[in-house]
């Protein structure tokens, strides 16, 4: 980041570095919580004894040509409202954001250059990058951000996943930003004051639906709007078929003083469907350079013709649940504890590795925190014990219900849900199975009773448990409403430091097994492939794609 490096460091990143440097933590947890924390790159490696991460070695890159991504075309809406990774994706060229995820764990500014905490988390400052422009000419200033931070508290806007992001922004009685929440100071600076600790805040203003928006901007499409402060201008899009998006000439980035992007003139994400046979086909006959995800045994397929495969660990996952609010024939089903337990403990997570993601992946044990993340604890596996399971469901009165479980007809999720579906019948317990397409699936996702979902992966175990478990969450498909579970991640969400939340979310890891909200059962690691000519193509652990960076080899 392009901060000073002699302002002080925030009180937790001494502790985090010296986590790292016993290896309590990993490269990739220490940088994320470091840099969230405002720390430079550079001084955070150095703390912690880590070999800087230099661009010396990163390839040359090659100014011009059309870039064709084989990925899924969405339709659009505000972006606060996205859903979809894919949806930031298609506006990412002209629609930028504050903070930028890194693959390597790292945030840096993007449209913000600089940032501060203070100790407890309740406070930020915000510095606004200088001679930033949209590509309508307005400057780009501190009434920007603080107006789009705004938009971000609006409770009421129908979708809004940002709400639940910034609740300590928010006035409970209005359900709007606090008047004294966020303050333009000047020009180049915006300062928060939360009414609860966040340490997450910062990492969230790199989430997908948090994309920028100018002033002028109505709610509606903002592929149409086109306005943005990104190097590239949209110029089609047409859902399940094309979006096309150009270089912007007329408009003089900033980023390229900073990144040395962009280098594409054109970028064309095209829809092949959700049949992986024919993003290879397109593959072989050169119709694209780049593939979205590889999933499944398509990865083996790709290996074959020749393509070059990336990796990533990440702490994308797919969760069965039961919804605890949803009714099936006037009764509801999921709202017993002991019959989701019931469900769970049917359920070896193992086998639904191995048979639902070909084992590419780590063993999950039904709490959605990740190893991978900061203040995970180990509080074991979860238990197997398809006897009990039976017992249970019988004792509840439930042996004779039929659960009907629904995926998309999605490989990975289907040969998932098949997995579960398959163990719950051998566990004695009545179970018929639904798949439907996307299109289809995607429409109800929240409401469904009995379901799997695919998660994103997020820097911080407190953003997802904010977004999917806390009472009324926007993206609470579960049902659950627990205070318990909200007073213990709000104390979580006050904890700058990874060892003093680790008990916190030992606590909310046992509660969550404990009600049996979700059957969790595998951690994935995501591929891609490209054709080999590109550089910084690489698979990013939360579906990024950063078209500024990426080009062709020169």
């Amino acid at each position: 980041m392009t901060h000073p490096s002699d302002r002080p460091l925030h009180p937790a990143v001494p502790s985090l570095a010296r986590q790292a440097r016993e290896g309590r933590i990993g490269r990739r947890e220490f940088l994320s919580r470091a840099t969230a924390l405002g720390a430079c790159v550079g001084i955070a490696c150095t703390l912690a004894g880590l070999p800087h991460p230099g661009r010396a070695a990163t390839p040359a890159i090659r100014r011009g040509g059309t870039l064709r991504i084989q990925q899924n075309v969405k339709a659009m809406k505000d972006p606060r409202s996205y859903d979809w990774s894919e949806m930031g994706n298609q506006t990412r060229g002209f629609l930028e954001y504050l903070v930028q995820y890194n693959a390597d764990g790292t945030f840096n500014g993007m449209l913000l250059e600089d940032w501060q905490a203070n100790a407890d988390a309740t406070a930020y400052t915000l510095k606004v990058r200088r001679g930033v422009r949209w590509n309508n000419g307005d400057a780009f200033t501190a009434n920007d951000v603080a107006r789009n931070i705004i938009r971000w508290c609006d409770t009421e806007a129908p979708g809004n996943s940002m709400a639940s992001r910034v609740t300590g922004l928010i006035d409970p009685a209005t359900g709007q930003a606090r008047p004294d929440a966020i303050t333009v100071q000047d020009a180049q600076t915006v300062t928060l004051r939360l009414s609860a600790p966040d340490v997450a805040i910062i990492a969230n203003m790199s989430d997908y639906p948090a994309a920028i928006v100018h002033e002028s901007f109505d709610g509606a499409d903002p592929f149409h709007h086109g306005i943005g402060t990104g190097p590239f201008r949209p110029v089609s899009l047409v859902v399940g078929e094309s979006c096309i998006l150009e270089r912007n000439r007329d408009h003089d980035w900033w980023g390229t003083a900073v990144f040395g992007g962009p280098y594409l003139d054109r970028i064309e994400f095209l829809d092949y469907g959700t049949d992986p046979s024919t993003w290879a086909a397109a593959a072989e006959d050169g119709e694209v350079h780049l593939l979205y995800e590889s999933i499944g045994d398509f990865i083996e397929v790709m290996d074959a013709i020749g393509w070059t495969k990336t990796r990533t660990d990440s702490a994308a996952t797919t969760v069965i649940r039961g919804n605890q609010t949803a009714e099936v024939e006037g009764m509801r089903p999921y709202a017993a504890r002991d019959v989701r337990r019931a469900m769970a403990l049917a359920v070896d997570n193992e086998i639904c590795l191995e048979l639902g993601y070909a084992g590419r992946g780590k063993v999950a044990a039904d709490h959605h925190v990740c190893p991978i993340h900061p203040a995970y604890a180990d509080i074991g596996p979860a238990r197997y014990d398809p006897q009990a399971a039976l017992a249970q469901m019988q004792a509840a009165g439930m042996a004779d219900f039929v659960h009907e479980l629904i995926t998309v007809d999605d490989e990975w999720q289907r040969n998932t849900g098949d997995a579960v579906a398959a163990q719950m019948r051998d566990a004695g317990l009545n179970v018929i199975r639904r798949i439907l397409p996307g299109g289809l699936f995607w429409q109800n996702w929240k409401s469904y009773p009995f379901s799997a979902t695919q998660w994103n992966h997020r820097p911080l175990e407190v953003q997802v448990l904010s977004l999917a478990y806390r009472s009324g969450a926007a993206w609470n498909e579960t049902g659950f409403a627990n205070p318990e579970f909200d007073a213990l991640l709000t104390q979580a969400m006050s904890l700058s430091d990874a060892e003093e939340r680790r008990p916190v979310m030992a606590r909310i890891e046992r509660l969550l097994r404990e009600e049996g909200v979700i059957i969790q059962p595998y951690w994935r690691a995501l591929f891609n492939h490209h054709d080999g000519t590109l550089v910084n193509a690489e698979k990013h652990p939360a579906h990024e794609i950063h078209l500024h960076r990426i080009g062709f080899a020169a």
